[in-house]
């Protein structure tokens, strides 16, 4: 249904730009919302955006640093992680909901994670 791809093991200071590629027909007023869950914590949200008009919402955490896109014919949504931190370590998950929702209940479609893993 979903898959986020484009992980890996960075520095502090790097960039890393995250795939979610939608395999599923999907309807124009859909959010695709990014979460990322570290060791130990809860589910956190990360950025979301409307595929129709482009509205985007970031967590405080990463605003200014992170930018989220979308391509619509290819049905996928990307994550542009700049400046990236220690603390910016966890498994990196795409989800599709229909509410501009920072909570992850609304979302009903996940994807598999991709693992960021930023050194110091």
């Amino acid at each position: 249904q979903l898959q986020a791809s484009g992980g890996g093991l960075v520095q502090a200071g790097a960039s890393l730009t995250l795939s979610c590629a939608a395999s599923v027909r999907t309807y124009s007023s859909s959010v695709i919302g990014w979460f990322r869950q570290a060791p130990g914590k809860e589910r956190e949200f990360v950025a979301l955006i409307r595929r129709s008009s482009g509205t985007t919402l970031y967590a405080d955490s990463v605003k200014g640093r992170f930018i989220v896109s979308r391509d619509n014919p290819k049905n996928t949504v990307y994550l542009r992680m700049n400046s990236l931190k220690p603390e910016d370590t966890a498994l990196y998950s795409c989800a599709i909901g229909s509410q501009f929702s920072s909570s992850g209940s609304e979302y009903k479609s996940w994807g598999q994670g991709t693992q960021v893993t930023v050194s110091s």
